[in-house]
């Protein structure tokens, strides 16, 4: 199970995401920084979610102090919208900023999507490659001809094999799809995926779907 540590002074906020968390994690809750970090001295937590208006220090400066001593994905979350704060953050160890308010249930995708996204190893017996630096993906080795929609939900499938995601997961972690589009609009991106990744797009060998859920890719 998920470990994650939530520095936050907000009691509401803090019981809201908690309530919710606790379903797929195990939730630590602190108000004081220093006290959270001297738990990272002696814990080790896989998602850091971590508020900016903060009693003792400024959330910023406890970003950069956290980056020192641990590992873990950080995610702000935070009121403050001036854009130094997004940019300091992002420049100074944390990896990804969520502004208030939001959907517990967005939290939640992003905090999948980074903890799947940590560390792994290529698999060599695959037929595909990721290539993320030209942002391409090779099967068999041959680069195949995808928009940057497809491309960044055949990422997620290939760093997370035999993962199930909902179709609002894949919306959130396609930059390129706008999720006020609809949700369903990913099936049509699944469909075109399935055509250049398939031998048979109507009987998928590769992208499955999960009833109920969504979908998976399985090698």
């Amino acid at each position: 199970m998920l470990k994650i540590l939530m520095l936050e002074d907000d009691e509401v906020i803090a019981n809201l995401l908690m309530r919710y968390l606790a379903q797929y994690a195990k939730v630590t809750h602190k108000i004081q920084p220093l006290e959270a970090l001297e738990l990272l001295d002696e814990q080790k937590f896989d998602i850091i979610i971590l508020d900016l208006t903060l009693p003792q220090l400024d959330g910023l400066e406890v970003c950069k102090l956290m980056r020192k001593v641990s590992n873990a994905k950080i995610i702000i979350s935070s009121a403050r919208s001036d854009i130094n704060d997004k940019l300091f953050a992002l420049e100074n160890g944390a990896d990804d900023y969520l502004p208030k308010p939001y959907d517990p249930r967005e939290l939640y995708a992003r905090i999948k999507l980074l903890h799947a996204r940590q560390g792994g190893t290529e698999d060599k017996d695959s037929k595909f490659k990721l290539d993320t630096n030209a942002c391409l993906i090779y099967k068999e080795g041959k680069a195949l001809e995808l928009t940057m929609a497809e491309y960044q939900i055949m990422q997620l499938f290939l760093e997370n094999k035999a993962q199930a995601f909902s179709r609002a997961d894949i919306a959130n972690s396609v930059d390129s799809h706008r999720f006020d589009s609809g949700i369903e609009s990913i099936n049509v991106l699944i469909g075109r995926l399935r055509k250049k990744v398939e031998r048979d797009y109507k009987h998928p060998e590769y992208i499955k779907t999960v009833r109920g859920l969504g979908y998976k890719f399985d090698e």
